[in-house]
This record gives C-alpha cells, structure tokens and sequence, in this order.
C-alpha cells in the first residue's frame, strides 16, 4: 500500500491528464456506436438486428485493438495521441459521410461496417496503450482499476446524454461533429502539456487540421444533412427538421408537396386522397352513428380529414407521437389547406402520446377506430401490429363499432399483410382485408375490423373522388397474385412482422 501511495505521488500533470482523458475517450467511443447504430436503424430498418450487428462488429474490432496494441514496444504516447486524431477524424465524420453514402451507393452496408471497424480498432487500441504509458507513474493494480472505472462512468454518461439530449437536440450529424471535436481537443491538450523539446510538432499540425475541418462540419451540419436527403430524394425540399422521434422532410414539385418521415414517403398530395378514402370511409360507412371517432396516428391531419367531412361526426380525437408533426401540419398554411384544417377544427382533440400506452390507459368508446401508423420497419413500431395491441383495442371500441387499419402491400409484402389480418383474428376480430391502388405506393392494402363481424354492404359517404357507393366493393376483391398465404400472429414478444416486412421488402427493391 505505501508503495502504491508513492507511486502516485510521483506522478506528474501528464499523468493525470491522461487519466482524465479516459473519460473524454470512453464518452465518444461509445457515442459513435450508438451514432452507427442509430443511422442504420434509421435507414436500413429492424433497429433490434442493425443494434446487435453493430455493437458486436465494434466490440470486435475494439479487441483486435487491443490484442494488436501488444506489438507496441516503444513511442506509446505518440501512438496513443495519433490515434486519438484519427477517431476523432474518422468518427466525427463518419455520421455525415453515412448520410452522404446511403443514396449514391448499392452496397452501402459495406462502408457502414468498414467504418465501424475502424473505429472500434483504434478505441480498442487506446485504452491498452494508456495502461502502458502509465506503467511507470501509478502501482498496476491501480492503473487498472481507475483507467477501467473511469471507463465504465464515461460510458454511462455518454448512455445518458444521447438519448435524452444528443438526438433530441442536437440530432446525429452535428453529435458526431461535436464529439470528434472533443476527441481531437484531448489529443491536442495532451501535446501542449509536454516538454518544450517534446511537443510533436506534426501531431499538433495534424490535430488543428483535423480540429479545423469538425469546426467547419459542425457549422455547415445542418447543409450535410439536406444534401444527403435531396440526393436521395431527388425533389426540393421546402422543410427539413429532426425531432426527438423522427426526422420529417417535405418536397414540393409544382403542385406536388411530399412527406417523407425518416426517408420513408408518407404521402403525395397528387394522390393521397385515394390512401385516406380508402382508408376512412369503408370504415365510417359500416358504422350507425359515427359520433366519436379515434384517428391513431395520422399526424398529417389527412386521415382526419376525411373523418371531419361525415355529418354525423360530433368528436375525433387523434393520437400521435410527435407534437412537431402535428404544429407544423395545423400551423402551416399550405399543409393546413392539404388537410382543409382538420386539426384546427372545433371538434377535434389532438393528443401528443405513444399510441401504445394511450390505448391502454384510456377509458374511452369510439364508434370508429381508424388506424394510420407508418409501416413496422422496427420493433417500437411493430407493437403496434400485435395482439397486446388489438386486444387494448377492443376495449375501445363501442358496440357496433367498427376498426380499419393501414396494413402494407398485399403485393410486395404479403406475408406482412396477411400477418396483420391473422393478428387481428387472434386479438378476437372479424376481418375483412381490401386493397387500393395508390399512384405513388402501388397496391395497398388495409383491413377493416370489428368483433361483430364486417357488413359486405356501406353507405358510403358521397362526394369521393375515388371511393364511391359503386366503387367500394370492388376494393375487396384481390386477384390470384395478392391472394391469402399462411401466417402467424404477430405477438409483442417475438415481433415476426417486423422481419417478414424488411426480408419482402429488402426482396423487392433489390
């Protein structure tokens, strides 16, 4: 024990900067894994399987590292520094360069893993080589225990900071810029506290360089971002903004304004109104007395839209996730004349919650229950495709009441269509699935609800421009290739509709 004491004595500011320096490193290299993780859930989907794939390719690389920091023999500091410069620049990058990647590239999962290797053989490499050079100034068992600890707490603290600050308020691009900065200021401290006659000179040169070039990535963030998402959608975009839930994008071309969520289109104005009348009016048709009616998702206001123009609609209350979705299509005037006000409409109550927990927790009735969720491209939104979910559900419907739901494409998709139908019949439903053609997503499917069972005839509301009385029913006939396959239950613990979406899909687009 005194031995240790003196031994910590002895040691001098370098020391104990280096120590600091843990902490910086264990905080980034565990931000640029979530950061990888993240954007590949973003745009690859199915974050349960892009989280576990990363994070274990990471881990690898990291012990490559440190198995390869063994043939290190002399010169560790300025190993350790140049490292340090080169996470710094490959990290702090590495967000914006997967964002540029993605629409100019077929094997985009290529540059993703490379990337990830680097950075967690480099991280790996790191914390080896600090044990190393303070060998000499701290007892080993004590180096040990306080390079690991202070390991442990920064990656705690960069577990904390990214989802409740960082992706909510900085978004993934500019996290990136500022934690390569931050790597990049640790190496160039380190350098300034040396010896006049041992400073480095290249190192710090290469770590101003480095430092200048995140300084002007964090400034022209935002500019990365849009160049990334108008290549990929190949439109103007008149709105861009990150959310602590989502990215929302939206292009206008001529008369055609387009939403995008995540890099997903949500809807053409074009053509939207075929989705929302398919999706609305065979429901509300079916039901008595619509008074009440519940718009799950459905941010857009569209769904609502076509639930307002009933006359016997007295109430609607709508649910969705994120509040910015639901200012910016009330608040906007183009937006809120594509909707024709529905979410300024005296009868409307908007409700900013995850429709999961509300339904569960709500005491209300609805005469109709209309369903507009984005598809399950990831298990937060394949819950609610499950029977937990449709058996909330029924609790919620009045009697005689009646369900519809966005279900996919019957064609490209029809496992994931035919699960939805077979979830709702094990939640207690009766079901009667029908499809539309959408210009702009092709044939889509849908599948109306009710535990009592789904009247064959409607009255249907008059005045749609593509659902009519003498329409209608030729929705529910689906031709040979959309005909019914065999399919399981989608259940809350084993989410099967979420990997049978991405595998048709993924099968699909090549």
């Amino acid at each position: 024990m005194a031995d240790s004491a003196a031994s910590s004595r002895r040691a001098g500011p370098l020391a104990y900067a280096l120590i600091a320096s843990v902490f910086v490193v264990a905080i980034c290299g565990l931000v640029y894994q979530l950061l990888a993780s993240t954007i590949a859930s973003y745009l690859l989907g199915d974050s349960v399987t892009q989280f576990s794939t990363i994070i274990g390719v990471y881990l690898f690389a990291m012990g490559i590292g440190s198995w390869f920091s063994r043939y290190v023999k002399k010169d560790e500091l300025r190993l350790f520094i140049r490292a340090e410069i080169l996470i710094a620049l490959i990290g702090g990058w590495a967000a914006a360069i997967l964002f540029m990647l993605f629409p100019v590239v077929d094997e985009f999962r290529i540059g993703l893993y490379a990337l990830v290797l680097i950075i967690g053989f480099l991280v790996g490499l790191e914390i080896p080589l600090l044990m190393q050079i303070l060998r000499d100034d701290f007892d080993f068992r004590e180096t040990v225990s306080t390079v690991l600890t202070f390991d442990y707490v920064g990656a705690l603290a960069a577990s904390l900071l990214f989802p409740l600050i960082l992706m909510p308020f900085i978004g993934m691009i500019r996290t990136g810029f500022m934690f390569g900065l931050l790597n990049v200021l640790v190496a160039i401290a380190l350098i300034a506290i040396q010896p006049k006659g041992r400073r480095l000179p290249a190192e710090m040169l290469a770590g101003v360089a480095v430092a200048a070039s995140l300084v002007i990535g964090l400034v022209g963030a935002e500019r990365f971002q849009r160049l990334a998402e108008t290549a990929s959608l190949d439109e103007p975009i008149i709105h861009a903004t990150s959310t602590p839930f989502q990215r929302i994008v939206l292009t206008r071309r001529g008369d055609n304004v387009s939403l995008f969520l995540n890099g997903n289109l949500q809807f053409s104005s074009l053509d939207e109104y075929r989705y929302h009348e398919a999706l609305v009016l065979p429901n509300l048709g079916r039901v008595e007395n619509p008074r009440n009616v519940l718009v799950l998702g459905g941010g857009d206001g569209l769904a609502a839209r076509e639930v307002l123009r009933h006359p016997d609609v007295e109430r609607v209350t709508l649910v969705d996730l994120d509040p910015a979705m639901t200012q910016l299509f009330r608040e906007t005037p183009l937006l809120a004349r594509i909707n024709e006000g529905s979410l300024s409409d005296p009868r409307m109550t908007v409700i900013n919650a995850d429709g999961f927990r509300w339904v569960r927790e709500d005491d209300g009735q609805y005469d109709a229950i209309v369903i507009d969720f984005p598809d399950p491209t990831d298990f937060s939104l394949g819950k609610l495709y499950t029977t937990t979910f449709y058996r909330a559900l029924r609790n919620r419907l009045a009697p005689g009441g009646m369900v519809s739901v966005q279900s996919g494409s019957p064609f490209v998709a029809p496992g994931a269509f035919w699960t939805v139908a077979a979830t709702l019949e094990e939640a207690g439903f009766e079901i009667r699935p029908y499809h539309a053609y959408v210009p702009s997503f092709g044939d889509w499917g849908f599948i109306l609800a009710s535990p009592m069972g789904v009247a064959e005839e409607a009255d249907i509301l008059p005045g749609g421009r593509f659902v009519t009385a003498e329409s209608e029913p030729a929705l529910f006939d689906f031709p040979p290739d959309m005909a019914p396959v065999a399919a399981q239950p989608n259940r809350l613990d084993n989410q099967l509709l979420v990997r049978t979406f991405a595998s048709e899909w993924r099968r699909y687009d090549g």
